[in-house]
């Protein structure tokens, strides 16, 4: 009998090809949901799969829109209102977030998703004790023998002690201590490495002191009208930051934090340049490069907390030692990793010329052979059968090694990042790449940036009473140098990224420049500058999108950022706030 087009069997068909789909393409994933949403229009999980797919792309809007859809059908839909709340958390709206992990929680009370997140959501707000309430359920729901314990379970007690810290240092000057020396080496190094709580000797963070209150709302109108101006420019700088690449999600607490995070990089670097000593870690001193990137780190931090932001080179000597690998999968198995689908090709072209400089010294006879094979190469996944074909050891895989070239050093290079491409019989492949941050390796980037900063600073100091254009242009490209290792090196465990934009267009500033263009589509500076063939190059790169301007001189006027946030309950205070007034407010460049 042939099947007509209403049965549910064939529904299904459609509906099950987009899940399968949404590990390969989620643009095909997203026709399959539509297409078995014509053939059932109260079709509850594909409005919600279709929302999933949207948010996965880094489409707030149309995500939105699909799971509205499929609340409509059925407001008490559990599925929906915890991916519904994910969702909203990561975009920032934390408020909108905990309504839908309540209502999750009044229908499924054990949901250890919207549990914990529902106690993230609070903890980020400056609301510890509902938010460690909430985690402590968490903890309490012990998985069974020979059950898995979920990824919930097993990151919810980093989060409760981290609370615990955070709580205790509300109103403590930011100026006065350092989270990566008070944070136990062990927990840590645990919890970057998302490993199970099992910490020989841990002594527990103290529980929450009832004499330190919970952060309260702030309205908007509430700050003067220079902070408020103040708010409503790291909106707009944040924005800046923001990567229009499929996979990311724009989150607005993110751009908020990452604004005043450039504000006060600008503020700092120009005090320094004048020869002002800044207050860090509980002394006063001269600015160096990582108290630069401290700055944005702080914010990057407060910002999200569930995300362990932490300098890796602060991690115990044994952890070092065995090395911190920064890991990316590019492909996994039939899994393709679409943010950095704009790089596939070119990596293929770095690997393909390794492999022709590896068989140029030690198969030179072979070398024809070897580059007609590798002509007809356009995909990654075709590498590995020519690598096993001129390469008798190579066996399941092999590894290639980028090379970060020194400017202090001329001929000397660094190592880069590794990529590796491994394969199985069926024809699944692992393509990805990673940084292995050991001591050695640190310490030389450490000693390239070291030599940049301090030239930087000089040059800085010339910028201040001269203001020639030859000398803007030398301070632009050392920021650009700098930052250049930075990204190589890749020294946090998190958010390297956006905490080394907000110090380019923060140092920038402070040299009179502003960046008015936006990423181009695709583009993501971590990977342009470790896929650049040397600084040079990367500042190249950068310079042609950042589109600089001469800054308005509007930004000298305002606040200071470390003065008006001195404390974390201020800056929780300050992300916590609603700024739709800010729409008209943004300064002009003049």
């Amino acid at each position: 009998m042939l099947q007509t087009l209403e049965e549910p069997e064939l529904v299904s068909a459609i509906y099950g090809r987009g899940i399968a789909y949404g590990k390969k393409g989620l643009h095909e994933a997203i026709e399959s949901f539509k297409e078995a949403l014509k053939q059932k229009a109260d079709f509850i999980d594909a409005y919600k799969s279709l929302g999933q797919a949207y948010r996965e792309l880094g489409n707030f809007d149309a995500a939105t829109e699909s799971f509205q859809k499929a609340l409509l059908l059925n407001q008490n839909h559990v599925q929906t209102l915890q991916l519904k709340g994910m969702m909203l958390y990561h975009h920032g709206s934390l408020d909108e977030a905990l309504k839908n992990f309540k209502r999750c929680l009044q229908l499924e009370p054990y949901n250890e998703v919207c549990q914990y997140m529902k106690g993230l959501s609070h903890v980020a707000m400056g609301q510890f004790y509902e938010g460690i309430k909430a985690q402590t359920k968490v903890m309490l729901n012990d998985p069974l023998p020979g059950q898995k314990a979920s990824p919930e379970y097993l990151k919810v007690k980093y989060l409760r002690e981290y609370s615990r810290y955070l709580h205790a240092h509300l109103d403590t000057p930011l100026s006065e201590y350092n989270t990566d020396i008070d944070l136990p080496g062990n927990f840590k190094d645990h919890w970057a490495k998302n490993l199970p709580f099992l910490i020989e000797n841990y002594e527990e963070q103290p529980g929450l002191q009832p004499h330190i209150k919970d952060v309260l709302f702030q309205n908007f109108e509430s700050y003067k009208p220079d902070v408020q101006e103040l708010i409503c420019v790291a909106d707009h700088l944040g924005s800046m930051m923001q990567y229009e690449t499929p996979g990311f999600l724009p989150n607005k607490r993110i751009h908020r934090a990452m604004g005043l995070a450039t504000l006060e990089v600008m503020q700092a670097v120009q005090r320094t340049w004048a020869n002002s000593k800044v207050r860090m870690n509980g002394k006063t001193r001269l600015m160096q490069w990582r108290d630069m990137f401290d700055i944005a780190v702080k914010w990057r931090r407060i910002a999200d907390p569930d995300q362990p932001v932490l300098w890796l080179d602060q991690m115990p000597a044994r952890s070092l030692s065995r090395g911190f690998n920064n890991h990316i999968n590019l492909i996994r198995g039939q899994v393709i990793n679409m943010r950095y689908l704009e790089y596939f090709e070119k990596i293929l072209h770095f690997i393909k010329d390794r492999i022709l400089v590896y068989h140029g010294a030690n198969n030179p006879k072979g070398l024809l052979e070897v580059r007609e094979a590798l002509e007809k190469v356009h995909k990654v996944e075709d590498l590995l059968p020519i690598m096993k074909q001129f390469n008798s050891k190579t066996r399941d895989g092999f590894t290639v090694n980028t090379k970060v070239p020194s400017l202090k050093d001329q001929g000397k290079e660094y190592d880069g990042f590794t990529i590796t491409i491994t394969g199985d019989k069926v024809g699944n492949i692992l393509f990805s790449v990673e940084t292995q941050t050991t001591e050695e390796r640190t310490q030389l980037y450490h000693a390239e940036i070291d030599a940049l900063y301090k030239d930087l600073t000089a040059k800085g100091k010339v910028l201040i009473l001269s203001a020639e254009l030859g000398e803007v242009d030398a301070v632009c490209n050392l920021i650009l140098s700098l930052v250049y290792y930075f990204y190589n090196l890749m020294p946090l465990s998190r958010g390297s990224s956006v905490i080394a934009y907000s110090v380019i267009m923060g140092a920038l500033m402070a040299s009179g420049k502003e960046v008015s263009g936006k990423i181009p589509k695709g583009k993501l500076v971590d990977f342009e500058a470790m896929t650049a063939p040397g600084s040079e190059a990367f500042s190249k790169i950068a310079r042609s999108w950042m589109n600089l301007k001469s800054i308005s001189p509007s930004y000298k006027s305002l606040p200071s950022v470390s003065e008006t946030f001195p404390t974390l309950r201020t800056m929780i205070e300050v992300l916590n706030t609603d700024s739709s007034h800010c729409i008209k407010k943004t300064i002009v460049v003049v």
